[in-house]
């Protein structure tokens, strides 16, 4: 593996095409920023973008005992059936985007919002708030259960709701543009057109990239992801111990 695929860090040069910095950055160089504090929690954001292989970067990090909240979990827990994001989904979408158990079909629901923008607005404005609430219980019941964690928050729109203030380090999972195609088209069985559309449908992973503290390179095979994370918990745990050893 090349050296210089290990790490990027945002706060010390700019990204270019040509790949990413080879240094391994130390914790003095990733700016703090505002954020809700929980106790002596460290709170990081994980995000990407569709096809990234975030989800199995986050596994990665739960192995490595990051406590993990993942934001789509939270979304279907709060879009069960009777629940009030549900109500107002169903009348503003209507009874044909249900299953006969009632639960939402995300395959009737998806192509009406990937290429409108005002109903993507609209079922964002609607689960937004209810998944923010759920996410601050599961916080404070990590703070409480243990509070010195570090808390992994897998969140798929975390730049695009502007939560970036509500951690203490933002992680970008990064492919390129082209390969998000390839693997949503893998992933899926959809064709070049509809991965393209959902892909339009989010902001660019290149424009996310000056949001982040860290970004992890994962364009190449899981072992090299994995030796990527091995170098960012590190990180992580060094941050956190200056959390509660001021």
């Amino acid at each position: 593996m090349a050296i210089d695929r290990l790490l990027f860090s945002i706060c010390v040069g700019p990204y270019t095409n040509q790949g990413f910095l080879s240094k391994i950055y130390k914790n003095e160089l990733m700016k703090p920023i505002a954020c809700v504090r929980s106790g002596n929690m460290l709170n990081v954001g994980l995000t990407g973008s569709i096809a990234c292989g975030k989800s199995t970067v986050a596994r990665m990090f739960a192995e490595k005992g990051a406590i993990h909240i993942d934001f789509d979990q939270l979304a279907h827990q709060v879009e069960e059936p009777d629940q009030p994001a549900w109500r107002q989904i169903v009348d503003y979408f209507g009874s044909a985007i249900l299953n006969p158990d009632r639960t939402i079909n995300r395959a009737q629901l998806g192509p009406l919002v990937f290429g409108d923008q005002e109903k993507r607005a609209k079922l964002n404005s609607i689960v937004h708030p209810e998944v923010f609430a759920a996410w601050h219980q599961c916080i404070e019941r990590i703070r409480k259960a243990k509070p010195d964690a570090i808390v992994l928050s897998d969140v798929p729109l975390l730049i695009e709701a502007g939560m970036q203030s509500l951690v203490d380090v933002v992680v970008l999972v990064y492919v390129s543009p082209e390969e998000q195609i390839r693997r949503l088209m893998t992933r899926n069985g959809c064709s070049r057109k509809e991965a393209e559309l959902r892909f339009a449908s989010q902001m660019s992973i290149d424009d996310k990239i000056s949001y982040a503290h860290i970004v992890i390179d994962n364009r190449g095979t899981v072992a090299e992801t994995r030796i990527i994370v091995d170098q960012v918990w590190q990180e992580l745990l060094e941050r956190e111990r200056a959390i509660n050893n001021p």
